[in-house]
Formats: C-alpha cells, sequence, structure tokens
C-alpha cells in the first residue's frame, strides 16, 4: 500500500483548502479506514479526521468540526480532506494513513493501527 498526499499550500486565514490522497494497493480483501493527521512545529502528530472504508463513517477531531469534510472516492481509491474557514493554528504537515479495519463501517482513532502513511503536505495559514 502506498498513500501520496497533496494539496497542501500557502493560505490566508478565512480561506479553504482540500487535500487529496491517493492509495494504490488497496485489495478488495480488507477495508481500510483512511486518517487524517497533522504536525505541526514543537508539537505531536495528531488525529485531525477518519473515515471507514465505505464511507459510512467519519470523525472530526473538536478543533476543526464544522470546518473540515472527509469524504472518499472508492472507485478511484481518493480520499479528500476540505478544509474551510482555516485558522493559523491549523499550519502544519498533514499526512493521510491508513489502517486495515475488519468492518466496512468502522475507522480507528488509534494513531499505532496505521501502518501505511503518506509523506505529508504542508499547509500554511497567514494571519
Amino acid at each position: 500500500v502506498q498513500l501520496q498526499a497533496c494539496g497542501g499550500g500557502l493560505v490566508q486565514a478565512g480561506g479553504s483548502l482540500t487535500l487529496s490522497c491517493a492509495a494504490s494497493g488497496f485489495t478488495s480483501r480488507y477495508w481500510y479506514a483512511v486518517g487524517w493527521f497533522r504536525q505541526a512545529p514543537g508539537k505531536d502528530r495528531e488525529g485531525v479526521s477518519y473515515i471507514s472504508g465505505n464511507g459510512a463513517s467519519t470523525y472530526y477531531t473538536d478543533s476543526v468540526k464544522g470546518r473540515a469534510t472527509i469524504s472518499r472516492d472508492n472507485s478511484n481509491n481518493i480520499i479528500y480532506l476540505r478544509m474551510n474557514d482555516l485558522k493559523p493554528e491549523d499550519t502544519a504537515v498533514y499526512y493521510c494513513a491508513a489502517a486495515i479495519i475488519p468492518m466496512r463501517n468502522e475507522y480507528t482513532s488509534g494513531i499505532h493501527h496505521y501502518k501505511y502513511w503518506g509523506q505529508g503536505t504542508l499547509v500554511t495559514v497567514s494571519s
């Protein structure tokens, strides 16, 4: 499994971005939950949003709730994270990651379950 994240950039506060995560190597034997994580300078990596294998279940951390939407196109194995009303505190490197999950409508918030990681894309929000 390989993941490639893109879509980051420099945005003014209040602006919007859509991050994309292109996955390859997913097999039909498993369900893959996907998570978006971020890591700001000097801080631990944190989970931002998760989505189940079938896209039916989602989670958002409190700091992005109401401003972010995660979705996936399973036909093309692309997972999106749309973020609106961006704030300077959203500045971080954003990573997508995948975890094998037994149930199609479940995700996991445990970072240790995510075995496959993309390379990260930098989001910088200016005030």
